[in-house]
């Protein structure tokens, strides 16, 4: 079994067809999956995915980019949306500074406030983090100095410095379809290094579409793509790669209960 630890099933892209796209998900041997908040507007629209099928999971957050429309004070709304018991980690959150579609100030409370609540409710952090390697890194050890949480780098697609910074934290990095794509052999010079035991999958579905899907809507049952090029690279087995991650997952996502 894989689970797609990343995925955005309440987006509009599935509506026509989300009982399918999750079907496609199972047959494809892909057991689990999160999708993941990226605005408290919509988290109503997210938990109601979550709610309708019973090895869809989900979590509570506001993407960096949402920063400035929903600036946070504290992490009381988090909390409060996370004691669903379909809400299993707290983000997406983190920093992006490439798009800057936020203020750089909002976004930096926001994730501190995230980190807060995934502090408290001991759930797992979900990180968002693009062009702003240096600064994520120093707000995670600062926030860690504050009382120890844990999460994963979501998509990762950073330098070895990051990297490394996660894992000592005690952090796991998610591959994406990324790690597929021709043109990312540093990225997979980077993964090749990180600890089995510390990675899982995902899709970023509708986006980030793996090879030989590139191009196309992205979906969970494409996780085994990813999951194939994780295996060739780590030198193990389709086999060994798919109970190490998902053992990862769970193991993370304490929240989350297996499939039955």
């Amino acid at each position: 079994m894989l689970v797609d630890s990343h995925c955005h099933l309440d987006f509009p892209e599935f509506a026509p067809e989300l009982d399918a796209v999750v079907a496609r998900a199972k047959a494809a041997g892909v057991g689990t999956c999160v999708s993941i908040g990226t605005t408290l507007e919509k988290f109503d629209g997210v938990l109601a995915v979550a709610a309708k099928f019973p090895d869809v999971w989900c979590s509570v957050g506001i993407h960096p980019h949402e920063a400035e429309k929903e600036p946070l004070r504290d992490a009381a709304p988090l909390i409060q949306r996370a004691e669903h018991k379909k809400v299993v980690g707290i983000g997406e959150t983190g920093l992006d500074f490439y798009y800057n579609h936020s203020p750089r100030d909002p976004q930096i409370a926001n994730f501190r406030a995230h980190i807060a609540a995934a502090r408290e409710l001991g759930l797992p952090l979900i990180v968002h983090t693009r062009d702003a390697e240096d600064e994520t890194i120093e707000i995670l050890r600062d926030e860690m100095g504050k009382g120890a949480f844990t999460g994963l780098i979501h998509c990762f697609t950073g330098t070895q410095k990051l990297a490394d910074a996660a894992l000592d934290l005690g952090f796991c990095i998610s591959v994406s379809g990324i790690a597929t794509f021709k043109k990312s052999q540093d990225l997979r010079a980077v993964l090749k290094e990180v600890p089995l035991e510390r990675l899982l999958v995902e899709t970023d579905a509708p986006y980030l579409a793996p090879m030989p899907h590139r191009g196309k809507r992205n979906e969970p049952a494409f996780v085994t793509n990813t999951a194939a090029t994780l295996a060739e690279l780590k030198g193990v087995s389709a086999e060994e790669l798919a109970r190490a991650t998902t053992d990862n997952f769970f193991r993370l996502f304490t929240k989350a209960a297996r499939p039955a």
